[in-house]
């Protein structure tokens, strides 16, 4: 299958956000036998229960095929490309990188967790905000969600606290299962900052002279659909012609310059929006 450049460009994202995601893991938690949530932290156990002769990211690749196949007959062909690749990618950076961290890059291991939890988590959400998932747990929590009416991240959260958990079994150490949760906690709120902020959106209003001119031009560089309202000054009462155009908030400055080229007077509203749907942004889920 041909790729065009904006599937390129979300692939080597992903590839940016799983190195991201490895490199808190091999750098932080690992070496400080902190065992996180997912399967990246079951990974951990085996690698240190088999007397750190089993990589952990050969675990995270076989525990993922396996619920790949399961969730394959139970759930259909419902995984992408991405989601494969991911994983596949993941499982590399993982092996690769723990070749080269031996030891934390800082000993203390408070700080191992919180750096560990918020490099993993946000490569996990840039991993997801474009399409890709690192599976694990993820699939899972769809695997049960097809039978039960409990909520996916429920079940996420409810496997990595018992992930996390069983780490007592083999540590026998109450505070590595307190520095897991406290990576846990600190990589899950990573995870929604970065989701979040990729998907913030601005609905803004244009008051300007030269209104037609400015919705060609705004329209063929951002790539948005604008719509034009009438709208009268009750000061001034005369006619007007309104813009109104939803976008990203990372796309506003690009208007704004557009704007103050065109009509440095120009009246502009800008507000944040919760929830966009449609053409161009999420899709509509009943």
């Amino acid at each position: 299958m041909k790729l065009n450049t904006t599937e390129l460009k979300s692939y080597l994202i992903i590839a940016l956000g799983l190195a991201i995601y490895s490199f808190g893991w091999t750098a932080f938690l690992i070496p400080s036998e902190i065992i996180g949530g997912g399967v990246s932290g079951i990974g951990t156990i085996i690698f240190y229960s088999s007397g750190e002769t089993i990589p952990v990211g050969l675990s995270y690749l076989i525990i993922n095929c396996f619920l790949i196949i399961i969730a394959l007959k139970i759930l259909g062909p419902k995984f992408g490309a991405k989601t494969i690749y991911a994983i596949i990618l993941g499982s590399i950076f993982l092996s690769v990188q723990q070749k080269f961290f031996t030891a934390p890059l800082v000993d203390d291991k408070f700080m191992a967790a919180i750096l560990g939890g918020i490099l993993g988590g946000v490569g996990v959400g840039i991993t997801i905000s474009q399409g890709g998932s690192s599976g694990g747990t993820d699939i899972i929590a769809m695997i049960v969600n097809k039978y039960r009416n409990i909520s996916p991240g429920r079940i996420i959260l409810y496997l990595d606290v018992f992930i996390i958990a069983s780490s007592y079994f083999y540590f026998k150490d109450v505070p590595t299962i307190v520095y897991g949760y406290v990576s846990m906690s600190v990589a899950s709120y990573a995870i929604d900052m970065v989701i979040s902020g990729s998907k913030q959106s601005a609905q803004m209003f244009i008051i300007t002279k030269d209104h037609e001119k400015l919705a060609d031009e705004i329209g063929s560089k951002i790539n948005k659909g604008i719509s034009v309202i009438d709208a009268m000054g009750w000061y001034s009462k005369e006619n007007k012609k309104m813009l109104m155009i939803v976008v990203r908030k990372h796309e506003t400055p690009q208007i704004f310059k557009i704007v103050k080229q065109h009509d440095p007077n120009a009246f502009i509203s800008m507000g944040s929006v919760m929830g966009v749907y449609g053409f161009g942004f999420d899709e509509i889920r009943a």
